[in-house]
Formats: C-alpha cells, structure tokens, sequence
C-alpha cells in the first residue's frame, strides 16, 4: 500500500508540474511587466528542478510519470489563448497563472489526503510543489 500511494502521489505532483512548466510558457510572451517576467520566470526553475527530483524518485519504482490530463491542459491552452487575445496584458496573464495555482494547490491537497500510505519523501515533494504554487499566487498578486 506504501509504495502504491507514493507512486501515484508522485505521479500527480509530476502532472501538476508539468501543467504549471506549460501554463507558465504559454503566458510569458505576454508579459511586459519585468518583476512578474522574473517571478514566473523563478517559478518555472523551481518546478523543473522539482520535476528532476520527482522523476528520480519515480525511477526507484522504475515509473515514467504521468502526463497532464489531456482534457484539462486543453482548456486551459484555450482559456489562455482566448483572454490573450480580447485582452493582452500583465493583469491577464498573473489572473490566469493564480486560477492555476489555485487549482493546483487544491488538487495536490486533494491527492496528498487521498494517498496518505505515501512516503514521507512524495509527501514532502507534494507539500514543496504546494508551497511553490502558493507562493506565486501571492507573489503577483500585486498584478491583479
């Protein structure tokens, strides 16, 4: 049961950092503000360096990870694309990165109470991807 629920919580904080790596891509040429350029920027270090350690612990049970839900990295490539395009501004871009971190903090909650069995490391490496995540939403807060 441990090892089961480490793999899969450690699956879905993959996931998630996946997700966050793209949204923060997808908005980046958008931005002209460059204290918010450089938050997202920092963000974006930190979930790839997060992604490196998760993919090292999901090698130890010889798993490849998991992919973004197909339906959900959809929407959110249109939601983006389409506030992008009536609206083009720093303002768009740090409403939609906080509805993003918001959910992320929310669904990696949701999985760290559903895979309690999980190791102490995945459980660490899912409270640090929640607290990247929480500390971007109030890092540009100031954007809204």
């Amino acid at each position: 049961m441990i090892e089961q629920d480490t793999i899969k919580l450690l699956r879905e904080c993959d996931a998630g950092v996946k997700m966050g790596v793209a949204s923060i891509d997808e908005t980046l040429d958008y931005v002209k503000n460059n204290e918010l350029k450089q938050n997202l920027s920092e963000c974006k270090e930190k979930h790839e360096e997060l992604r490196s350690e998760i993919e090292t612990s999901l090698a130890k049970f010889h798993d490849d990870g998991k992919e973004p839900n197909p339906m959900a990295k959809t929407m959110s490539w249109v939601k983006t694309n389409a506030k992008m395009l009536t609206k083009e501004s720093d303002n768009t871009v740090a409403d939609l990165i906080t509805d993003g971190c918001n959910m992320g903090v929310k669904t990696l909650n949701k999985y760290l109470n559903k895979y309690e069995a999980a190791d102490e490391n995945s459980k660490d490496i899912a409270k640090r991807l929640i607290n990247i995540e929480q500390d971007l939403a109030m890092n540009i807060r100031s954007f809204l």
